[in-house]
This record gives C-alpha cells, sequence and structure tokens, in this order.
C-alpha cells in the first residue's frame, strides 16, 4: 500500500469502524467470560453437565414449593374467611341536649360481610346498647340506623 492510500479519508474511516467493532466484540466477550466464570464459581469448566443438572433440580423443587405454598394461602383464606376481619367505628351525638359524642356504632365484620353492629346511645337519664346481626352487609328483619348503616360502609369499605 502506498502511503497515499492510508491516508485516505476513507481508509480512515474504515480503520475507526473496525476498531469500533474491535472494541466492542471485546466488550462482550469480557462480558460473557464473565458471566461464564460466574456461572461455574469453583467448578470445572468441563462439568456444564453437571450445573445444569443442579440448575435443573433447583428450579423443580422452588416450583413445587411455590405449589405447596399456593395449596396453604389458598386453605389460610378458607379458614380466615369466619373471623373478624372489617371493623368500623363512630362516635356520634344523636340529642341535642347532651354534650360531647358519647354515643358510638361498632361494626364487626367476617370476610363475608356477617357479623353484628354494636350501638349505644347515650342521653342524660340512661345508656342503652342495642346489638344487631348483620347477614352480608345488611340486617335481616330489623332496621338499621343511618349511622349504622355509615359503620358497615367505613368497615367494608
Amino acid at each position: 500500500m502506498s502511503a497515499g492510500l492510508l491516508s485516505t479519508p476513507t481508509f480512515i474511516a474504515i480503520l475507526v469502524i473496525f476498531t469500533l467493532w474491535l472494541s466492542l466484540v471485546t466488550f462482550w466477550l469480557v462480558r460473557s467470560e464473565a458471566r461464564f466464570r460466574t456461572l461455574f464459581d469453583g467448578k470445572d469448566k468441563r462439568d456444564l453437565r453437571s450445573v445444569l443438572e443442579t440448575l435443573r433440580k433447583d428450579h423443580q423443587t422452588t416450583a413445587s414449593e411455590i405449589d405447596e405454598l399456593k395449596k396453604a394461602m389458598k386453605e389460610l383464606h378458607i379458614r380466615l374467611l369466619p373471623h373478624i376481619q372489617k371493623i368500623g367505628f363512630i362516635r356520634y351525638n344523636p340529642f341535642s341536649d347532651t354534650g360531647g359524642d358519647q354515643s358510638f356504632c361498632l361494626a364487626l365484620l367476617d370476610g363475608q360481610d356477617n357479623g353484628v353492629v354494636i350501638s349505644s346511645l347515650h342521653s342524660r337519664d340512661q345508656t342503652r346498647i342495642y346489638a344487631k346481626k348483620i347477614s352480608r352487609g345488611k340486617s335481616p328483619g330489623y332496621t338499621l340506623s343511618k349511622e349504622e348503616r355509615a359503620v358497615i360502609t367505613r368497615a367494608t369499605g
């Protein structure tokens, strides 16, 4: 090659592109080598089959453990449905002649919105306590006050 050919812009561009390509390939090779070393940490390079077999067994074990956990979660969900899970509480003043929010409503509901609403009405002369059964968020056979409806909404919402 002549000296004039080496200084041409086309040759310089080709040389730059080749250098960039060589740098990219070198970077990729170094990164692949690091991953390979991590995979075979402390193992002979000829032992690829045992490494892959170990990974497969670990994957199977993990998959079966996940299946067991899913079954246990379903069982727990079913077992927890009848337990109190939702609570609503409101204090209020139903009478204008008493001071403060001495009356209250308390809703205790399970996972299917069944449970009880306990209401306490406080006046100057007496305090009355009422309990109403709640079935699927409603009170069969009893009319709910606006505070009782509000406390059920608060518990379920």
